[in-house]
């Protein structure tokens, strides 16, 4: 079987997680028998055409993204004329079964091309705007990625979604029948989390022996809960005195929650780091005492899991995919979302017990051994020969 899969970022452009899913997707499948193209974009030094690990890598040579939300969707527009050209000419050259595509900025290329080709759309919705907007998306641009998310849902043979509470949101936003929506969680890969050769002295850099580090990692953006944490802190730091902490990321909400810190007199108990490479986010897990992941909305909680894979110990909010990835006390906590009080209770309670951080540091380097990428391709071509209607046991 011959796929094409559209992604609006491939290695090494990487603008956030879809770049590593859509590699790591693609690799295992390679490696279990199916030949992938993907189609992705580039900068101007990227060359149009390369095989990584035997994926073999095509690019549309694009400008640098506008970081002003109007101005992106007209660009994502320019892009998808260009992802459709580009596939037009691969068309030419190889027949493909299935086209699969990530998201929405690359629904309206992929709906071309798998018309063109004559074979079925398969698309993963990992997130959706009325999601990270919290159901206000009936103004520009936000009402325009809805429509387009709604339309590429509701034409795509198959959606795929990484959790079980994905697939009811999106059943329910965009009125499908959940059996159209098959549920393959994300991977990852603990040998791929390499830290830096000294976690001794960047340990030092952010807190004494005596005091107990907790991360927040991710897009700083409203949706993922930062705020929360921030508001939970103060009181935590009064109750137990040696408690510093480390904002990692960068996002549209970055000055807010930095003067937020300010003015709850955060100022000189933490950092915020900006936008960090992996090998450095890699240390901070290894380094800290606790990863709190306090999101209102998220589909599926990818740092809950690395923190877990690097033997840190979560505090995640119940909501959403979290619940999936942290699906009891065995593994890591929750606390009741959208709550900083409980935030802090749990985090109080984390911080305390060593015989729980270990205890939860053990079963957790388990439980993150399900949810590995074979299996997720696996799953991914048992999705394409459905919809092809060729038997996947063959």
């Amino acid at each position: 079987m011959r796929v094409l899969i559209l992604s609006w970022e491939y290695p090494p452009l990487i603008e956030g997680g879809l770049a590593r899913h859509v590699r790591k997707l693609s690799e295992q499948l390679v490696a279990q028998g199916t030949e992938v193209h993907v189609l992705t974009r580039g900068e101007e030094t990227s060359p149009a055409e390369e095989e990584m690990e035997d994926v073999v890598v095509h690019r549309v040579r694009e400008p640098e993204r506008p970081s002003e939300l109007g101005e992106f969707v007209a660009w994502v527009e320019h892009m998808n004329s260009d992802m459709l050209a580009a596939g037009v000419e691969l068309g030419d050259r190889y027949d493909f079964d299935v086209v699969h595509g990530h998201d929405w900025l690359v629904a309206v290329a992929g709906d071309h091309l798998a018309k063109r080709f004559r074979c079925p759309f398969v698309v993963t919705i990992h997130a959706t705007e009325y999601g990270r907007h919290q159901g206000w998306v009936d103004k520009h641009p936000q009402s325009h990625i809805h429509g387009v998310e709604r339309w590429m849902a509701n034409r795509a043979e198959r959606v795929v979604t990484c959790s079980s509470y994905m697939r009811e949101h999106v059943a329910d936003v965009y009125g499908l029948e959940e059996q159209r929506i098959a549920v393959i969680p994300n991977g990852i890969d603990p040998g791929e989390l390499v830290p830096v050769d000294d976690l001794d002295d960047l340990r030092a850099r952010f807190a004494a022996p005596d005091e107990r580090l907790v991360l927040l990692v991710g897009r700083l953006v409203y949706e993922k809960g930062f705020q929360l944490a921030l508001e939970a802190l103060p009181g935590l730091i009064e109750r137990l005195g040696n408690v510093r902490f480390i904002v990692a990321g960068s996002g549209t909400h970055e000055q807010e929650l930095r003067a937020q810190a300010t003015a709850l007199g955060l100022d000189e108990h933490g950092s915020f780091l900006g936008w960090i490479g992996d090998d450095v986010l890699h240390s901070l897990y290894r380094i800290s005492d606790l990863t709190v992941v306090p999101s209102l909305y998220e589909p599926f909680g990818l740092v809950a899991l690395e923190a877990m894979a690097s033997g840190c110990p979560c505090l995640v909010a119940d909501t959403g995919g979290l619940r999936e990835v942290v699906p009891n006390e065995e593994v890591g906590l929750r606390f009741r979302a959208r709550d900083p009080d409980s935030l802090g209770t749990m985090a109080e309670r984390l911080l305390t017990d060593s015989e729980l951080r270990d205890r939860l540091v053990a079963e957790a380097s388990e439980h993150v051994l399900s949810f590995d990428w074979a299996d997720v391709a696996r799953q991914a071509a048992v999705v394409y020969s459905e919809v092809v209607g060729v038997d996947a046991t063959r």
